[in-house]
């Protein structure tokens, strides 16, 4: 039984242009650990590939017949098939990047460079790492000054005394020790807690603590 460093990283090329596609596909298989176990000319095709092979990695061209490529992942999304989408595209544009880094697409690749980009960003994608085109890094640091700026008029939302609760529980302080230094009620710190989250549209038993680990800088 091959043990995890032997594993194949298996993949699913998809572009409607036969010549990068074959160009692509004769990069990667030059590669040990990788394996080509589908192509697809088209969105539909390509989705009922990865239904059907479940690759650990998806390569799709961002414009395809039928479907293009961040429809995919819309669709692999709702049926809820885990694998990990590179994105091909001729376009630099900051609405289309967002909406593929929204849908959590890992890799994006322009096409003009794919050629020796495509290996170091499935390599990337396969140890969980997101791969960006150099070219294009102005919209990954523009996209993060966006959300940067986004959760900081988010917590202007709070009261001076959401505020103080919010860097005691980065300070990981429990609710009974939050209530003892602000001389407050524990069901008091648990309503104040209650509105936070839904002030910084926060869900979950952990949404808080996960917040305040990616936000520690602006709280």
């Amino acid at each position: 039984m091959a043990n995890e460093s032997e594993k194949k990283i298996t993949i699913i090329l998809a572009d409607d242009h036969p010549l990068l596609r074959n160009g692509l596909k004769n990069i990667l298989e030059k590669q040990e650990k990788f394996e080509i176990i589908g192509e697809a000319g088209n969105g539909e095709e390509t989705l009922k590939l990865i239904m059907q092979l479940k690759p650990s990695i998806a390569i799709l061209d961002i414009e395809m017949p039928e479907l293009d490529g961040l429809r995919i992942v819309e669709e692999l999304h709702k049926k809820s098939i885990p694998v990990r989408v590179i994105i091909l595209t001729m376009y630099n544009k900051e609405n289309i990047f967002n909406r593929a880094m929204d849908l959590k697409v890992m890799g994006y690749v322009m096409k003009d460079s794919a050629v020796t980009e495509i290996v170091e960003a499935v390599k990337s994608v396969s140890e969980g790492k997101h791969y960006i085109s150099p070219s294009i890094s102005g919209l990954l640091i523009n996209r993060s000054q966006l959300d940067f700026s986004g959760e900081r008029n988010k917590l202007s939302l709070l009261t001076t005394t959401e505020r103080k609760i919010l860097k005691l529980i980065a300070e990981n302080m429990t609710t009974k020790e939050i209530a003892d230094e602000l001389f407050i009620s524990v069901y008091t710190v648990e309503t104040h807690r209650k509105n936070i989250c839904q002030k910084l549209g926060l869900h979950g038993p952990n949404a808080l603590l996960h917040f305040i680990l990616e936000n520690p800088d602006i709280i």
